[in-house]
Formats: C-alpha cells, sequence, structure tokens
C-alpha cells in the first residue's frame, strides 16, 4: 500500500489525539471529513491503522514502580510461549525478543517495590524462566506516551 503525505499528515493527527474527530483532522489536512474517513478506513483495512487505544497515566491510577527485566529461558522456549506467559500479567506493559545474553526483556509497571517483587515471583514461576535480571526506573528522560 502506498502512503502518501496526505496519509502521514492523518495517522500522525491521529497518533498526537486519536480522538480527533473526522472533521478536525480533515480541517488540518483540507479534506472534508468523508475523505478522511475513508482514508482512515483504507489505512485500518491495510493493517497500517492496527487500531486505536486509551493511554492512561499509571501514576493517575497508583502504578508508581517502573522495571525493565531481562528473561533468561530455556534452550527450546519460543516467542510464543513468552508472549502467551508475557499477557497473563497486569504489570507488563510490553514484551520484546532481544538480541544479546537475555532471551526477552519484560517492561513492568506496578504499584510499589512490594508488588514488583511479587510480579518478579510470578515470572519467574513461568516454567521456562531460568533466571531474571532487572533494572528499577528511577526517572523517564523521554517517552512518546
Amino acid at each position: 500500500m502506498q502512503i502518501d503525505a496526505v496519509d502521514q499528515q492523518i495517522i500522525a493527527s491521529l497518533v498526537a489525539d486519536a480522538r480527533s474527530s473526522y472533521s478536525e483532522i480533515g480541517a488540518r489536512v483540507s479534506l472534508s471529513a468523508p475523505a478522511v474517513k475513508r482514508r482512515v478506513d483504507r489505512l485500518r483495512a491495510a493493517g497500517v491503522i492496527k487500531g486505536f487505544t486509551t493511554v492512561v497515566d499509571p501514576a493517575a491510577v497508583g502504578w508508581h514502580t517502573e522495571a525493565f527485566v531481562e528473561l533468561f529461558c530455556t534452550g527450546r522456549t519460543t516467542p510464543a510461549q513468552i508472549t502467551v506467559a508475557a499477557r497473563r500479567h497486569p504489570e507488563v506493559l510490553a514484551a520484546y525478543t532481544v538480541s544479546g545474553q537475555a532471551d526477552a526483556l519484560v517492561h513492568l509497571r506496578a504499584a510499589d517495590m512490594a508488588h514488583l517483587e511479587q510480579a518478579l515471583e510470578r515470572l519467574r514461576a513461568e516454567p521456562f524462566v531460568t533466571s531474571t535480571r532487572s533494572m528499577i526506573v528511577l526517572s523517564r528522560l523521554v517517552s512518546s506516551i
């Protein structure tokens, strides 16, 4: 699928505020609301836009502690197994396969250190996890959310 400059502007508008109306976006890109809707529908059908989401400030809901955890797994662990396991834990924001010594990197949020410790213990209890190495986030310097 070819994405032109107008599609890129529409995508940027939705990334900035997914609740923008088609009329508001149309005013920014010089199209009518129906034309913007058609383009958004086409971008969704092509899989360029995967969905819309709500971004919650974790601190506002009491989740102040953040960590990145390297997972070291048994030899035949697949990315699919790691994905299924990561989705079982509500504290997991994201999980990635990575190069280097670790098999995966997991991004966690928790209310406090005790909650983080519980989440880590549950992650370590996954049958394929042999060990972990954790890094606590002290402060966010740059964030897209």
